[in-house]
């Protein structure tokens, strides 16, 4: 199957049923995209697709033909990413870091909705599961973020 990730074209030999989670991990060599629940409750596998944020461990291989699926590692060079990174560094959000690329893939996908969305927006957004408990520093960050 063909499949656009991070603007190139790549193929795999996979069965459409498998989570793209597994397809990025296994078949591509993405890591940074990581297994958190595999319900897509937790927003660690948190990717685009065609820019909106969804829970890969959910979407199964053969429902992403012709859209653009974007990952962590591909967002370094966005603009959004540089203000997000930025918030990110100031308010020491990340600990462990599991976690941070979802959500700076949901933080990334709600600025691209809006760019200044609303306090309660960002947060109904990033409820990534977080099992260091960075939220406060999260919430910090989303609101210099936002006032920016």
């Amino acid at each position: 199957m063909d499949l656009l990730v991070n603007g190139i074209r790549r193929s795999v030999d996979a069965p459409p049923d498998k989570p793209l989670l597994w397809v990025l991990r296994e078949d591509l060599g993405l890591t940074g995209t990581k297994f958190g629940c595999g319900i897509g409750r937790c927003g660690a596998c948190t990717v685009h697709l065609d820019g909106l944020a969804v829970p890969s461990c959910m979407i199964p291989l053969g429902s992403v033909t012709g859209l653009a699926i974007t990952t962590i590692e591909f967002v370094a060079g966005d603009q959004r990413m540089a203000r997000v990174q930025q918030a990110w560094l100031d308010h020491r959000v990340s600990q462990c870091g599991y976690c941070q690329p979802g959500m700076i893939m949901s933080a990334l996908g709600l600025l691209g909705e809006s760019p200044q969305p609303s306090m309660e927006a960002a947060a109904a957004r990033l409820d990534v599961l977080c099992r260091c408990g960075s939220y406060p520093r999260v919430v910090k960050a989303l609101r210099a973020l936002l006032e920016s």
